[in-house]
Formats: C-alpha cells, sequence, structure tokens
C-alpha cells in the first residue's frame, strides 16, 4: 500500500512551482477576488451618505477602500458585502470602524509643485510681512489632514530653503492634525521611501534628508519645526490663530457639503484677517461662502480671509 502523506502531485515539477506561487499570491494578496467592482460601488454609494461622505470623491480610490472591506469581511467571516450591510443593521458600532476603513492617505513631498512656487512667490512674503507687523516672530501655520506629515515638512522645507534668509527674524510652526494614529507615528519618525520624496530639488534632498535601514530621514532641525496632533477635522481643531491652513483633498473631495460647511467655519474662524487658507487645486469651496476671497486668478484654491 501507498503511503499517501508522502504522495506528491502527479505534474512536473516547475510546473508544481508556480501553483504554489499562484496559489499563495491569491491567498496572500488581498485581492479584489471577493468584491466584484459593481458590487462594491453599489454599497459605497449605499454607506458614503450614512458617513456623511460623499461618492465622487472615493471614484478613483474605491479600490484602497476594497481592499480594507475584504480584510474586514474575512475578520467577521461574511461571505460578501450583502452579508455585511445585514451586519451593519444590527451592530451600530461597526459603522465606526467602517469609518476607518473610508480613511485615504495618499499623499508626497512637494505634490502640486505649482502651488508651493505660488506660495512662496506671492502668499508667504504677503503673510511675513503680517507677522512682522503684529511684531511676532513666528509665522503659524495649520496642515489639517496630515497623513504621514509629508505637507508640513514640505512647508518646513520650503521656509528654510527659500525664505529664511530674506526674514531672518522668522520662524515658522507648524500644527499638523491627521485621525490616523498610524500615519502620525510615521510623520513623527519622519522617514521616508525615495518615490515619497522624488518631487523635492536634488540640493533639499541633499541638505535635509540622511539614508538609513528606514528610507530616507529629515534630520531633527526640520522635524522640530512641525507638531502632530490625533484630531479628527469633522470634530475638532487645533486653538490657533493661524497665518497659513492647508486642507488639501480631505474636506473638500470627501465630506459631504453639509460636512465640508461646518469643517471649513472651524478654519475660517481660526485664520487671522488676511491669513491663507489652501485647498487641492482641483478642489472648490461650497457655494455661498462669505468671509473668503480668491488670492489670485493666476492659482486655483488659495484664498485670503477677508479683512
Amino acid at each position: 500500500m501507498r503511503d499517501e502523506r508522502k504522495e506528491k502531485p502527479d505534474i512536473p515539477h516547475r510546473t508544481y512551482i508556480r501553483h504554489v506561487r499562484c496559489s499563495a499570491h491569491l491567498t496572500n494578496g488581498e485581492e479584489n477576488s471577493m468584491i466584484r467592482d459593481p458590487d462594491g460601488v453599489q454599497f459605497l454609494q449605499w454607506c458614503l451618505p450614512r458617513l456623511r461622505l460623499r461618492w465622487p470623491g472615493f471614484r478613483k480610490v474605491r479600490r484602497q477602500v476594497y481592499k480594507r472591506l475584504n480584510r474586514r469581511l474575512q475578520d467577521l467571516q461574511l461571505s460578501g458585502l450583502d452579508e455585511y450591510r445585514a451586519y451593519l443593521e444590527h451592530h451600530p458600532t461597526e459603522w465606526a470602524i467602517l469609518d476607518t476603513l473610508c480613511w485615504i492617505s495618499i499623499s508626497r513631498f512637494y505634490r502640486d509643485k505649482g502651488v508651493f512656487q505660488y506660495l512662496v512667490r506671492e502668499v508667504f512674503p504677503h503673510l511675513a510681512q503680517l507677522v512682522l507687523a503684529n511684531a511676532e516672530t513666528e509665522l503659524r501655520g495649520w496642515s489639517a489632514g496630515c497623513a504621514a506629515g509629508e505637507e508640513p515638512y514640505t512647508i518646513a522645507l520650503l521656509w528654510r530653503h527659500t525664505l529664511a534668509a530674506q526674514f531672518p527674524t522668522l520662524g515658522v510652526r507648524i500644527v499638523a492634525t491627521d485621525i490616523d494614529p498610524h500615519a502620525l507615528r510615521r510623520a513623527e519618525r519622519g522617514c521616508y521611501p525615495a518615490g515619497s520624496l522624488k518631487d523635492l530639488p536634488k540640493e533639499w534632498l541633499a541638505q535635509a534628508f540622511v539614508p538609513t535601514e528606514e528610507g530616507l530621514c529629515l534630520r531633527p532641525d526640520y522635524r522640530e519645526r512641525v507638531t502632530f496632533v490625533q484630531q479628527d477635522i469633522r470634530e475638532a481643531a487645533p486653538a490657533g490663530p493661524f497665518h497659513l491652513t492647508l486642507c488639501r483633498y480631505l474636506v473638500f473631495t470627501y465630506f459631504d457639503d453639509a460636512l465640508q460647511r461646518e469643517a471649513l467655519q472651524r478654519m475660517t474662524e481660526r485664520l487671522v484677517p488676511g491669513g491663507a487658507l489652501v485647498i487641492g487645486a482641483l478642489e472648490t469651496l461650497p457655494e455661498g461662502v462669505s468671509g473668503l476671497e480668491s488670492w489670485s486668478k493666476r492659482q486655483a484654491g488659495v484664498y485670503r480671509k477677508v479683512p
């Protein structure tokens, strides 16, 4: 009698290796095998309004959410989104978990380079004069939805390498907030893969970053200009006041209209008169907003608080 415990598949060795690798890929590769796109779209269009979020903002990033949903379905041992919908209806606390599955963190240093160049040419000099006129020594900024710190650290780099010599008595101080504690831990470490830094000028990279086993790590004298705070902009905001607020590709991409207005009110209240609000270049403010005016027709997404 053959010992079947030692029996190997009756297929060529190389074919067997390919079969095993393919099976492992399907098991570990997260797959959108569990969620078909039409089902995923239908589910998001059903659940997002209940979270005060808007479907159009998620259209291009929906597959990120699918991956997280798949893992959640596996954790709950549910067969698909229909069962998950029923689970949500019977377990109200699950909505808070679903909300975390919809957090999108896509960022890199110097993202939308033209916007930062415009800030250096037009906005920062005006804000610096505003600070000096009030006999202050720091330009205060808020980066809302800072992800892993790419945006606030970009501001610190910009100031050091383009404006510090012009305004030697001024420093910059940035409060950076995000809802995701994992992203904030990465931000505080200040280490990044090369792909996150590809848009930065090479001389900035050489001066500001140190190669390590974790990646390229920002030097402490740049990191010390930024303070990270875990905070949900839907519910709270740092005290301020701020001369500059950046809220790009968060509120005005993912939130519904009413929630946009609530968050915008928090941001506007914390801006000094004449201060700047920067949103995504492809984003728009809700209709009928008062108290803000476009900084210039030459650059979309930059607004001034009306004095």
